[in-house]
């Protein structure tokens, strides 16, 4: 297996941010360079040990997305390469398949969660109110069954280090504006469920996921940041699927699952994760990636 890449730093181009995964370059006044690293965060916390492969099969599930829904909304991707930047050699061998020069847009500041099954945070909302993020439920639902229809439940985006906290539809369009609001969770259901549809017909249940959004300079609201990845998303085997229980996931769950059994109080330092732990996981992104994009 390859070795991980848990940072970079360019020689040629200025970092202008390091976030949980991405490390993102200025290139000029219209673009940007995202690497995806393999650095992997959970609870809101990098972990001190990286997942081969994983920036890789993030950007090309991404890329595979983009290219899926661009009917719907367009995407931040450019038509620059590595070969139009000034890069080392050795730099260019390690960002391939990794990075995308991508077009510099205003980022939104939320999070587009859009759920279609009750599991998570969701179904624990749900069974103390009911409801999910003040979206009232029918009573008697179970854990992980399917919504009557995808909801709608946006977060703030916070910074690296601190926690996401949902917010209601009037506190969004506070934030961004009633019409942009409208637009962006008319958008992000449509794309859920589109994504949704081809993927069962893979075998693969998305149960939940996140977009990001960002303006470019006349205002056209476009996709951002990365798109149905298992980072953004839970993904579960339609054939091992049972309400009444959690299933197994293709996505970042399993390590968040071995994380809860251990002694940790969810603040930085992340434990390091054992070396079958960090082998598995990255099979299950591999073996995602595969069965969504063959």
């Amino acid at each position: 297996m390859e070795n991980a890449v848990f940072e970079t730093d360019l020689k040629h181009l200025d970092l202008i941010h390091r976030g949980k995964v991405r490390d993102i370059y200025d290139v000029d006044d219209q673009h940007m360079l995202i690497v995806t690293s393999d650095r992997l965060s959970a609870f809101d916390v990098i972990l001190p040990d990286a997942i081969p492969a994983k920036g890789k099969i993030l950007t090309t599930v991404s890329n595979f997305w983009f290219e899926q829904l661009g009917g719907i909304i367009a995407n931040q991707n450019s038509l620059l390469t590595l070969d139009d930047l000034p890069l080392e050699a050795e730099e260019k061998v390690s960002l391939e398949g990794r990075s995308q020069v991508v077009k510099k847009l205003k980022a939104l500041p939320i999070e587009a969660i859009v759920r279609g099954y009750l599991i998570g945070s969701g179904w624990k909302d749900y069974q103390k109110t009911g409801a999910v993020c003040g979206i009232e439920l029918p009573e008697g639902l179970v854990l992980a069954d399917k919504l009557p229809e995808a909801i709608f439940t946006p977060s703030t985006k916070a910074s690296v280090g601190d926690h996401d906290e949902n917010i209601n539809f009037r506190e969004m369009c506070d934030l961004v504006g009633k019409d942009l609001a409208q637009q962006i969770r008319d958008i992000s259901l449509q794309l859920y469920t589109t994504a949704a549809e081809f993927a069962l017909k893979k075998g693969i249940i998305i149960a939940d996921t996140k977009f990001e959004f960002g303006l470019d300079a006349e205002g056209t609201l476009t996709l951002i940041d990365e798109a149905l990845t298992p980072d953004s998303s839970r993904f579960w085997p339609l054939s091992e699927y049972r309400p009444g229980m959690s299933p197994p996931s293709f996505d970042k769950q399993f390590v968040r699952d071995y994380l809860e059994t251990l002694d940790w109080d969810k603040t930085p330092p992340g434990p390091h994760l054992p070396d079958n732990i960090v082998q598995r996981s990255s099979k299950k992104y591999q073996e995602l990636a595969r069965l969504l994009t063959k």
